[in-house]
């Protein structure tokens, strides 16, 4: 078979249909532009959403939850332990908040290889006190260098440093409770915590996470400041934020850990069950929306190919009649096909980086996002080798049905019909 002929006859018949080939080829142009596209900008909010919440969560937390004791005192009597009891009014066990052991366990944490790092953290609720009102709030008692090395908190602090929490008696808060407050940068807040305690630190700076429940209560001072104000030892930690190498560890360390040390756990995949199922859901419509761009575009390359082979009967025939075979006419068409195909995917790839990188420049503000200045793209390269493969595949398959057609004509009844 003499592929550089048949290819040239491909190249004339192409030639001879210039406006329907172009048609052709556009068609799978815009698919493959729309395909990078939507999905570049879908991964792009995505990621977006996860850096918002799912960034914001550690793979795995250690903490302690109220909770009835497992043990009710009536299945601890000899004559009652085998039987079916029904208690409806036994409290739930007053273990603490604290982690018991906290820092031994942080040291055989860091020690694992399958750790990223710790962040040790106190949660505390407590009130924000403005002349004669209360407003409830949460404190978070971090170590500054943790927390902003595996959460990257500083990206969401519009004022201040968070450098400055290691300070003393300092607090960064959240927009919304300064706004409610009329506090700036240098101004004193009075707390008041669940056990009575009073306390004043000093406003280092603002974040906002662009969630507004939490930038109406959330607020973050140094772990030293936070065990003081809850009149607490040094060892005293409520949460033990883990980040791992592998996330999809997640699930199976936190059975783990939970056994190993006596504690709660909860995985990132349970806390933000919400937010990955809508992540999914905008990915799969969105390759929803591109794959079926691209299947059209490959009905067209059918529709074109089909027409053409009853426009070139003579064609064939006289190729046939010349010594071509089946299989050589088979060839030509489905060089068709794929000549369309490569073209189209390449301006495809072309115009779907260029507009992607038209949506990356405009602008986009919010005050609920203070961070983002742009609309959010994902320039993955796997989005563009996903496209021309399909691209590909999908005008292969399209020249493949009529290119065995014309393989399969009669050249003796083309001709004797003419």
């Amino acid at each position: 078979m003499n592929f550089k002929l048949i290819f040239n006859i491909a190249i004339h018949l192409l030639r001879a249909r210039l406006k329907q080939t172009i048609v052709a080829a556009v068609g799978v142009t815009f698919g493959i532009a729309m395909f990078i596209t939507l999905v570049s900008f879908m991964h792009g909010l995505n990621n977006l959403l996860d850096g918002l919440m799912l960034n914001r969560t550690p793979h795995v937390r250690l903490y302690n939850e109220i909770k009835p004791s497992k043990n009710q005192p009536i299945s601890l009597a000899a004559e009652y332990k085998n039987n079916v009891n029904f208690v409806n009014s036994v409290k739930p066990k007053d273990r603490g908040k604290a982690i018991y052991n906290s820092k031994v366990i942080i040291h055989f944490l860091k020690q694992d290889p399958r750790i990223v790092d710790v962040a040790p953290k106190i949660t505390t609720p407590v009130f924000f006190n403005s002349g004669t009102i209360e407003i409830s709030g949460v404190i978070n008692g971090i170590d500054v260098s943790a927390e902003e090395k595996l959460f990257a908190l500083s990206d969401y602090i519009i004022e201040g440093k968070i450098a400055d929490l290691n300070q003393n008696n300092s607090i960064i808060i959240g927009k919304g409770l300064a706004d409610k407050m009329l506090l700036a940068i240098g101004d004193i807040i009075k707390i008041t915590t669940s056990k009575g305690n009073l306390a004043s630190l000093k406003v280092v700076g603002i974040t906002q996470i662009g969630i507004a429940e939490i930038d109406d209560t959330m607020s973050y001072t140094s772990l030293d400041t936070a065990q003081k104000l809850l009149g607490e030892p040094t060892n005293y930690i409520t949460d033990i934020q883990i980040k791992l190498h592998e996330i999809t560890l997640a699930p199976a360390l936190t059975k783990e850990f939970s056994t190993k040390f006596d504690v709660d756990a909860i995985d990132y995949q349970t806390t933000n069950s919400q937010f990955e199922t809508g992540s999914s859901v905008r990915s799969i419509i969105s390759y929803s929306v591109g794959i079926v761009l691209l299947i059209v575009a490959g009905f067209g390359i059918y529709n074109i190919l089909n027409m053409m082979i009853y426009e070139k009967m003579d064609s064939i025939a006289i190729l046939k009649a010349t010594g071509f075979s089946g299989n050589d006419v088979k060839w030509i068409f489905i060089f068709l096909s794929m000549i369309i195909g490569i073209t189209g995917g390449l301006f495809g790839l072309l115009f779907g980086f260029i507009f992607t990188s038209i949506i990356d420049i405009i602008p986009f503000e919010t005050a609920a996002l203070p961070t983002i200045t742009t609309y959010p793209i994902d320039y993955n390269i796997v989005y563009y080798i996903i496209g021309i493969v399909f691209a590909i595949g999908t005008t292969f398959i399209a020249g493949l049905f009529p290119a065995l057609k014309a393989s399969k004509i009669d050249p003796v009844e083309i001709i004797r019909g003419k």
